[in-house]
């Protein structure tokens, strides 16, 4: 049983076992063998576990997972071949809870008959919900399958626990620019594969070149070169044809998914160290991804609040500015606007007492107990309220020497002098804080 849908591996002529020349190029080029695999080496060079348990076919359930093209449906394709366990492989966007009881049917029967061991291999698992993927759980946990899961996404959100528990999850780096072009070589060379017999030359500029678009995928960069070969005639690829081909560069990049979430961390991150260079290029890399540019101008007015605060109250003026910027123009001419705001906050003086200040506020609101306000804080509009002592002793501070009523307590008796705003000496906090030590004076 193979249900890899639209992924099926290349036709093989019965007579030569030779691969059709039609599939495409990344299709003809796939590695066999461990050996063939490039870029991989932390997990697939000699010695290392995970090479020595595919060699020695002792596998365990694993989970790979990794950036696209970076090889994963590729080893479990060298393992189907390597293993002399029963193979089956089918892919979660095609297949339902259906196919997945057919296969735990199928490898209970192959245990039953001769002890053999099933392996699974399923492409894109994070795209099962809980329930199919619970399916699998008792399976593994009998030993009638060995199960291979590959994912672009982050285990740890898109496995469920019990599934992951029991595997062993194996990360795939984006290949390097050295390891794509070396790929590409390859392809060039390969005259039984890949493009040798049309001796196409191509200096390694103009290979690193197509390594740069493909950011690190292996299938974009083999699918380019196979372009720039048809393009050129069988004449050479220079960089100029591959710029002309790229055009915009392919960013990893998924709105929904782990990258997001990394992509705004690092631009929080680098805007709280006061690096405007690190920003502004974290900024730019999500704006060219496509990230929707008012939920990054909504995490710069976060960030004002968050990390600046006081210490440089223009702060969330300029996010706010910003954010009417880009509804009002709208993209492309917003994105000056949003990295001027990102610039203009990481060379801001920094301060999270605000951030701390509602923190402790908010804890001390949930948990404790719920105080009733003074009574010298609340409004009296009636004589019935006045007749019980809404209102009485409070201070009008407008009233007061120093525009403040410093001997009136305005927390509950339980927090009385308590102290949840704490400014740093670092910019505008610097005189807020001058003022309050001033103000508390005798108090």
């Amino acid at each position: 049983m193979n249900l890899f849908a639209d992924d099926e591996p290349p036709v093989r002529h019965a007579e030569t076992d030779a691969i059709d020349p039609s599939a495409p190029l990344a299709e003809r080029m796939r590695p066999r063998t461990l050996d063939d695999i490039v870029g991989q080496d932390a997990l697939l060079g000699p010695g290392r576990p995970l090479r020595a348990a595919i060699d020695h076919d002792r596998l365990r359930s694993i989970i790979l997972w990794g950036p696209p093209g970076t090889g994963k449906t590729t080893l479990a394709r060298v393992i189907a071949s390597a293993t002399r366990a029963h193979f089956i492989a089918f892919s979660a966007v095609m297949s339902g809870i259906k196919e997945i009881r057919e296969v735990m049917a199928e490898a209970e029967q192959a245990r039953r008959r001769s002890g053999g061991r099933t392996i699974l291999f399923i492409d894109e698992i994070h795209r099962f919900n809980k329930a199919q993927q619970d399916a699998f759980l008792p399976r593994v946990e009998s030993g009638d399958i060995v199960l291979i899961g590959a994912t672009t996404e982050n285990p740890s959100f898109e496995v469920n626990s019990a599934l992951l528990s029991r595997s062993k999850v194996y990360v795939l780096k984006p290949l390097t620019i050295a390891a794509v072009v070396m790929i590409l070589r390859r392809a060039l060379e390969d005259t039984e594969r890949g493009l040798g017999a049309q001796a196409i030359a191509a200096p390694d500029e103009a290979l690193a070149g197509i390594a740069r678009y493909a950011n690190g995928d292996a299938r974009i960069a083999l699918s380019m070169l196979e372009m720039a070969a048809s393009t050129s005639g069988g004449g050479p690829i220079d960089l100029a044809l591959v710029a002309d081909l790229a055009q915009n560069r392919a960013l990893l990049y998924d709105k929904t998914g782990e990258e997001h979430y990394n992509l705004i961390s690092a631009l929080h991150k680098s805007m709280r160290n006061s690096d405007p260079d690190a920003s502004v290029y974290w900024l730019a890399r999500m704006v060219e991804s496509g990230e929707d540019p008012l939920y990054i101008a909504r995490r710069l007015v976060r960030f004002a609040s968050e990390d600046i605060g006081n210490a440089d109250p223009q702060a969330l003026a300029i996010t706010i500015a910003a954010k009417d910027a880009v509804h009002f123009m709208g993209m492309p001419e917003g994105n000056t606007a949003l990295a001027q705001a990102a610039i203009y906050l990481a060379t801001a003086p920094k301060s999270n007492a605000v951030y701390v200040a509602y923190s402790e506020a908010a804890e001390a609101a949930a948990q404790e107990v719920a105080e009733p306000v003074p009574l010298h804080l609340r409004n009296a509009p009636t004589k019935l309220m006045k007749a019980l002592d809404y209102g009485k002793d409070y201070k009008y501070a407008h009233n007061e020497a120093d525009g403040i009523a410093g001997d009136m307590e305005c927390l509950p008796p339980a927090h009385k002098g308590r102290r949840f705003y704490k400014p740093t000496d670092r910019g505008f906090e610097q005189e807020v804080r001058r003022r309050l030590a001033e103000w508390r004076k005798g108090n």
